[in-house]
């Protein structure tokens, strides 16, 4: 009996002796709950079984406790986040203007946009991550806003058609409407979403872009505005055109400009002599547009 008795002794001091970290492995640490702060974060987001990676830059006046207006940049091809917040200077305006810029990598290095790059769900995911942002960070959803350059503006004109309601407008630079998808007449916001644009006369793709401006304002019914328009710098031109279903579109041409960002001072892509600042041309254009319901 007494040899019984130490056998299940033994037994129990070896389990307890495993149980209490018997072996050389730390235990494991839980990921740390998302907690919205002002400041710069880097995050990820799980969709489509892949986690997702971001940057999102909350400003010093960010208050989770009330709506905040937000921005979604989208990068070139090939490009990042990080490159993106570079390129943009939208961290700095945001701290002035008070609303949260959220800058998400595409899957190796491109987004599934209208003409390439990738296979991704990237319009799920854009999706899922605003929604993560409405329902965590405190964004407005009146006020959620895309903008773009190159492959990211593109796959902005394709999320304000397949995600309607969700942006209230969009600013795309040297980015455009074409492709496969958007031949049929039937491929447009099913509720407003207003647009401003950036498009170089040296830019190889500036007749595409053009062309699908205009497609893009026959079947929204736009016409332009008269009298209303605000003179644009020596070389440059603007032309506003309010839609059908309410929504406005502003164009800006740039007869010397490339396949770049106007106003930009540091970054790949960078056109810092363009004339005119298309980060602060499109967060003007944002705040004049809240989503009409």
């Amino acid at each position: 009996m007494r040899r019984t008795i130490a056998v299940l002794a033994g037994l129990v001091l070896a389990l307890a002796g495993g149980a209490c970290g018997g072996t050389d492995e730390p235990p494991a640490t839980p990921a740390p709950a998302e907690r919205p702060a002002a400041g710069d974060h880097e995050l990820t987001l799980r969709h489509d079984g892949v986690e997702r990676r971001y940057l999102l830059h909350a400003p010093p006046g960010y208050d989770p406790a009330r709506p905040t207006a937000l921005v979604i940049a989208l990068h070139f091809f090939p490009g990042s986040g990080a490159g993106m917040r570079e390129l943009t200077g939208l961290d700095a305006r945001a701290d002035r203007e008070n609303f949260l810029v959220a800058y998400p990598d595409g899957r190796d290095g491109g987004f599934n946009a209208l003409i390439c790059c990738g296979s991704a769900d990237d319009v799920g995911f854009l999706r899922t991550l605003t929604g993560h942002l409405v329902d965590t960070w405190r964004a407005d959803p009146d006020r959620v806003y895309l903008t773009g350059i190159s492959n990211g503006g593109d796959l902005s004109f394709r999320l304000a058609v397949e995600a309607a309601g969700l942006f209230a407008a969009i600013g795309v630079v040297s980015g455009g409407y074409s492709g496969p998808l958007t031949e049929p007449d039937s491929y447009v916001p099913k509720r407003p979403v207003s647009v401003i644009t950036f498009v170089g006369g040296q830019d190889r793709y500036a007749g595409i872009f053009q062309d699908g401006l205009r497609t893009w304002q026959r079947r929204l019914g736009c016409r332009p505005v008269a009298g209303g328009t605000p003179a644009a710098p020596a070389g440059l031109s603007r032309a506003d055109a309010r839609c059908a279903d309410g929504s406005d579109v502003t164009v800006w041409s740039l007869p010397e400009m490339g396949h770049s960002w106007p106003g930009a001072t540091s970054g790949q892509l960078a056109a810092p002599d363009a004339g005119v600042s298309a980060t602060d041309l499109i967060w003007e254009f944002f705040a004049a547009h809240p989503r009409r319901t």
